[in-house]
């Protein structure tokens, strides 16, 4: 049976279920970003939702809540990230997310920030068109080890 994938704006009803995805530990070790507490993380996604100058978008899987895309700038870069519900992982949905994201943003160059052991978020930016143009030793996780990260560009 085929998914029925969409992009639509983030309601603040979505926002426990982005929580809830957040804490799990196999997708805070995937990503190598420790949860944030209810609070903390209400307020990040209270600043996101502010910015003018920011998209997000509510990645919704046959009518579910399946997780979050968002184009952003940092850093003088329009970057792109996202975070999708465990029970969502390996069915080709982020990169469905994704491709729908980037039909609407038309601003070129994107950047992307990946851990390099996130094989799987870096195959779904490469199946979008983005290419590996730099490694960097990141901010540490959790533990406090250094994360290597891979950033990609889509030009």
């Amino acid at each position: 049976m085929t998914k029925r994938i969409r992009l639509r704006d983030v309601v603040e009803d979505d926002l426990p279920i982005f929580y809830a995805h957040q804490l799990d530990p196999d997708a805070v070790q995937m990503a190598a970003f420790p949860s944030r507490p209810r609070d903390a993380f209400m307020a990040h996604w209270a600043r996101i939702l502010a910015n003018a100058d920011s998209i997000e978008q509510t990645i919704v899987v046959d009518g579910q809540v399946a997780g979050n895309i968002v184009c952003y700038e940092q850093d003088g870069e329009r970057e792109v990230g996202y975070w999708l519900g465990k029970e969502y992982w390996g069915q080709g949905v982020a990169t469905e997310a994704l491709a729908q994201l980037l039909a609407q943003v038309q601003t070129r160059p994107l950047y992307a920030h990946v851990v390099q052991h996130n094989i799987a978020s870096r195959r779904v930016l490469e199946k979008c068109g983005f290419r590996v143009v730099r490694e960097e030793t990141g901010l540490p996780d959790s533990s406090g080890a250094p994360v290597e990260e891979l950033i990609l560009i889509l030009s």
